[in-house]
């Protein structure tokens, strides 16, 4: 049993740090990737900007995700540290999301079993669906129902009624400050937010390509 978890361990951190590497040299547009620690593989700390010209614009979101030792078999769990007001995200930060759940079948549930995690998931995946998420919230199964009903009451009114919005707007003014304390600069136009920044490696400095033909 305990050889068989080692192995479990030495395959999820192996498919971990390939994905760290991946995620650093192509990073997604409006996310920032760290460990948590740099001797756990299975924690990570991610900053997300709010895109523009949504109601997150000029936000800076943390969040966590874990791994389970047998990933990529078992999904990881997503939480946000930042408060967020959110149809799909539960008051302790925990995120509501199809691709998050386990591959069972679940009638109950209204979610198909092809929504559900499999193990061609990853990190970049999960990424763009919880900024999807964030823009088109899932109403049907709720995991704020108070969150769910102001943002219907917006929707529907087309942006009259502008609770939610208001909400989110606080939130996005308080994490600004945050943003500033931590001494990130948070992208507000299209063309900020779409820049990739790749990380270079060790023996590159800061140029990411070097011209052909070039000498030291």
């Amino acid at each position: 049993m305990a050889q068989h978890d080692h192995c479990h361990v030495a395959s999820s951190q192996k498919a971990l740090m390939l994905e760290m590497k991946s995620l650093q040299e192509e990073p997604v547009e409006g996310f920032k990737i760290t460990l948590v620690d740099e001797a756990d593989m299975y924690n990570w700390e991610v900053a997300i900007f709010g895109p523009p010209n949504t109601h997150y614009e000029g936000g800076y979101f943390k969040a966590r995700i874990k791994f389970p030792i047998d990933y990529p078999y078992s999904p990881p769990a997503f939480r946000f540290l930042t408060k967020m007001w959110h149809p799909n995200i539960y008051e302790n930060g925990d995120v509501c999301i199809s691709i998050l759940h386990p591959p069972v079948d679940d009638p109950q549930s209204g979610e198909l079993p092809s929504e559900r995690w499999n193990p061609t998931q990853n990190v970049r995946t999960i990424l763009l669906s919880v900024i999807s998420l964030l823009n088109e919230p899932n109403t049907f199964s709720p995991a704020n129902v108070d969150a769910s009903v102001m943002y219907r009451k917006w929707r529907d009114s087309k942006g009259k009624d502008r609770e939610y919005q208001e909400i989110i707007r606080k939130q996005v003014l308080t994490t600004k400050a945050e943003a500033e304390r931590d001494g990130v600069k948070v992208p507000t136009t299209l063309a900020e937010y779409c820049v990739r920044t790749r990380v270079p490696a060790p023996d590159e400095g800061f140029l990411s390509k070097r011209p052909e033909g070039a000498k030291d």
